[in-house]
């Protein structure tokens, strides 16, 4: 079934991401998977497999995928991730309000929603270099960037967060023409490969 946000974010309980991180759901296998917060709501911080050496992959925004029930585009994802080398992936969002159709997104941006998946991030690439490895980043958001307004300036503060740590970025597959927007991961090869990118001009033209 398709999530279609019952409210904007600001009229549900939105967990801080540390309250979040705490959750202890036992309905799934907490040694693979991370899944923040761990029980399926409103929103989503992190879906992603438990490794040494994880590729970050970005969208837009989460849909329904949870722990052992991943969508085609976290499948694709997980499968170009490893075909890259990595042990693990970790499915990350602009934006942290599910919505299976991005149009449904909220028309403003909830301040304290972009605060925490900021945190999210952070946590991500910090858990990263806590394993020896520069953070690798996916972007992978295709031309849904141009759908709200804020989502750019959440990648510049996701760019800025990169930048304290020392964070590669990517794309995989070709960019659009117009725009030169990052590929979605869905009908990727599951073999292709990443190729540099260089998120801060990309950010500056738009």
């Amino acid at each position: 079934m398709p999530h279609i946000p019952q409210s904007p974010t600001t009229g549900v309980e939105v967990l801080s991401f540390e309250d979040a991180l705490r959750t202890t759901n036992t309905a799934y296998d907490r040694g693979k998977w991370l899944y923040v917060p761990d029980f399926y709501s409103e929103y989503r911080y992190i879906l992603g497999t438990r490794g040494a050496h994880p590729l970050i992959a970005v969208g837009i925004n989460p849909s329904t995928a949870a722990p052992d029930a991943l969508d085609n585009t976290l499948k694709s994802v997980e499968r170009i991730a490893l075909s890259n080398g990595y042990d693990s992936f970790v499915m990350f969002n602009v934006y942290a309000q599910r919505a299976t159709d991005p149009d449904a997104m909220e028309k403003e941006l909830n301040p304290i929603l972009h605060r925490e998946n900021m945190k999210a991030f952070s946590y991500v690439l910090s858990e990263a270099l806590k394993s020896g490895h520069t953070p690798d980043i996916w972007a992978a958001w295709g031309t849904l960037i141009l759908k709200r307004p804020y989502l750019a300036a959440c990648v510049r503060d996701m760019l800025r967060l990169g930048e304290e740590k020392n964070a590669r970025w990517f794309t995989a597959g070709a960019r659009s023409k117009k725009g030169g927007h990052p590929h979605h991961p869905l009908y990727l090869k599951k073999d292709a490969p990443l190729d540099p990118f260089d998120a801060g001009a990309y950010l500056a033209s738009l």
